[in-house]
């Protein structure tokens, strides 16, 4: 089994057809048959079902281009972590980030990361661990910045538990409630039961998520009418709306948006998940990656 191989069976998985990853890969269409005959003869199994229109995948070749792409991933990680040892900058990083990381931690942290490693390509995942999850296990995403998961991490991944977290009730400036309560006199969830709510997908139950809270003190079901898992969207619905969000208190410490939205005091306490980076076992960061984990860490 070669390199190549391994490469030639991902782009056709890829690309779905013989010539799309030939003209991919820049190789002659025959030179690319023969590879992926080649492999199938040695595994003994077929690894796509063959059609005029294309080529699928058989459950064989859906297990082995997993392995595949995590080990073409790993080689790739491999060489930018040799080049980087080496004195480079350049490379590749891919972070997955949940809202609150993306604004608590990362804004102080880019410009120093971007003035030490000006050549890495940064691609940045806003997400939750549970949409991530894949990516973290076949090495395309290199670590998760997030609340920590509802449920216990698979094997292969190690995490770190970063720092405490609490929530407050955010709105607009202006919302009618907002300007009831004050912290001297703050409100109840009682108070916000009338309320249309926003939830971000923080859990594997994020539709539950919100209504725990109003459960634990024998409250009814909030009034749940918009989910988001973009910090854009969830920005957009609180500003234009009457919509409130149980979020991270760092929300309220967003420079671009702290002096058009407000928080409301409550008298119950809102324990957020702890905030935790979550990676690979057994396998070191790039040194580009470990860099910017480090300010991140730092920042916490």
């Amino acid at each position: 089994m070669k390199l190549n191989q391994l490469r030639d069976v991902a782009a056709i998985a890829k690309q779905g057809s013989l010539r799309g990853a030939a003209r991919a890969l820049g190789l002659a269409q025959p030179a690319l048959t023969r590879s992926v005959r080649e492999l199938e003869h040695e595994l003994g199994a077929p690894l796509f079902e063959r059609a005029r229109r294309g080529m699928t995948l058989t459950p064989v070749g859906e297990a082995f281009v997993r392995r595949a792409n995590a080990i073409l991933t790993d080689v790739q990680r491999a060489q930018e972590e040799v080049e980087q040892i080496s004195g480079g900058i350049g490379g590749s990083l891919v972070a997955g980030l949940s809202i609150a990381a993306h604004i608590a931690l990362l804004p102080r942290s880019l410009q120093r990361f971007r003035k030490r490693y000006p050549d890495v390509r940064l691609r940045i995942l806003e997400g939750f661990f549970p949409t991530l999850e894949s990516g973290l296990k076949d090495g395309s995403i290199d670590f998760y910045m997030g609340p920590r998961p509802a449920t216990p991490i698979p094997e292969g991944l190690l995490m770190e538990k970063l720092f405490d977290n609490t929530r407050l009730i955010i709105c607009r400036s202006g919302h009618p409630l907002a300007r009831r309560a004050t912290p001297g006199a703050p409100a109840s969830l009682e108070d916000l039961t009338g309320a249309e709510w926003v939830t971000t997908s923080i859990t594997h139950l994020a539709d539950d998520e919100l209504g725990a809270f109003f459960k634990k003190h024998r409250l009814p079901p909030p009034r749940l009418v918009a989910q988001t898992q973009s910090a854009l969207s969830l920005i957009m619905l609180l500003l234009y709306s009457d919509m409130l969000a149980m979020l991270p208190i760092q929300f309220t410490q967003f420079a671009l948006v702290k002096n058009a939205m407000t928080s409301i005091p409550v008298r119950e306490s809102l324990p957020a998940p702890s905030m935790v980076l979550i990676r690979r076992a057994g396998l070191s960061l790039t040194p580009a990656a470990e860099y910017l984990v480090d300010l991140l860490r730092t920042r916490s």
